[in-house]
């Protein structure tokens, strides 16, 4: 695996390409990071900095972790002799076109190029362009250095060869990929997440509780129970001995007649500000940094629990 991708391009250097950069270098490659922000030096040793622990808390080797990183002039640069790219641009169809139209262009033929999309499909985006094949989606969860999920989603004209490098290489990053056998908007993980903050916003919207407790609904119950074993095994095992046939032949009515009440929020402009609010409330006391080491800190822990839990099994 490390002999097949050396190094890496990193183009878009936002809070995902930083993360993946982190990521990268970790674990050895080198990496080439392309964006026209003003500040991209700074940025990017600010990242390192932050994540760096992150990494060692994985049992990464941060040695010399920023000399493996190098600043690239143009995105011809950043490409030029490339394994595999991870692009982290706009979520706009036509900004993708014309960048996937260059990577195709200046990188080797060999590489590997990855889109982290969060919602556009590769087949919007590759049209008629000359090495589809291997292009596809490599989307993650903020931050990717630490949250081990990868949605690799292969366009209409992606080869299988190119499905089972990209899977290899999240792989060897330590990652958790899941191939999605059908393009769909927002994928999997988006969509899952976009129902439940529906429901979430509904619920707040209608005066049934607080940003705060929803949050602690969440995390005091489904999120330790998926975080382990998923929606469908936690209704499997929810079933007891007679498993999810149980759980859907004695309950599945009764859900079925709530899936028809699930709330629609309304969201307009006074609603909108008035969770806006709520939410401030709730967390505003607390800087943007503070929550996010606190919430890495938590995920951390909760990683190495599942990871340790693991081994014991095996």
């Amino acid at each position: 695996m490390s002999q097949q991708f050396r190094t890496a391009a990193v183009i878009g250097a936002g809070t995902i390409g930083l993360s993946w950069t982190a990521l990268f270098a970790g674990h050895g490659l080198t990496v080439r990071v392309s964006d026209p922000r003003p500040d991209l030096a700074e940025a990017v040793a600010a990242a390192l900095t932050e994540f760096g622990p992150h990494l060692a808390a994985q049992g990464l080797d941060v040695t010399g972790l920023a000399e493996r990183v190098q600043l690239a002039d143009s995105v011809a640069e950043a490409v030029r002799d490339a394994d595999v790219v991870q692009e982290n641009g706009p979520e706009r169809v036509e900004f993708k076109k014309d960048l996937f139209a260059t990577l195709v262009r200046e990188a080797p033929q060999h590489a590997l190029l990855l889109s982290s999309s969060s919602a556009i499909p590769s087949s919007a985006f590759t049209g008629e362009l000359a090495a589809a094949d291997r292009i596809l989606i490599g989307h993650p969860f903020n931050p990717p250095h630490l949250i081990p999920l990868v949605e690799v989603v292969p366009g209409e004209r992606t080869s299988e060869q190119s499905v089972v490098a990209a899977v290899d290489f999240y792989t060897f990053l330590g990652r958790t990929p899941v191939v999605e056998r059908k393009e769909i908007p927002g994928f999997v993980g988006n969509r899952l997440q976009n129902a439940l903050s529906r429901e979430a916003i509904y619920l707040v919207e209608q005066g049934v509780v607080t940003p705060e407790d929803l949050d602690r609904v969440v995390t005091s119950s489904l999120g330790i129970r998926w975080a382990t074993v998923g929606p469908f095994l936690g209704s499997h095992l929810g079933g007891g001995p007679g498993g999810y046939r149980h759980m859907a032949e004695h309950i599945g009515k009764s859900m079925k007649q709530l899936w028809a009440g699930l709330g629609q929020p309304s969201q307009d402009e006074e609603q909108q500000e008035r969770l806006i609010e709520a939410v401030e409330k709730a967390y505003g006391s607390s800087t943007y940094s503070a929550l996010a080491e606190a919430r890495d800190r938590k995920q951390i822990a909760v990683l190495s629990a599942l990871d340790s839990a693991s081994k014991e099994e095996n």
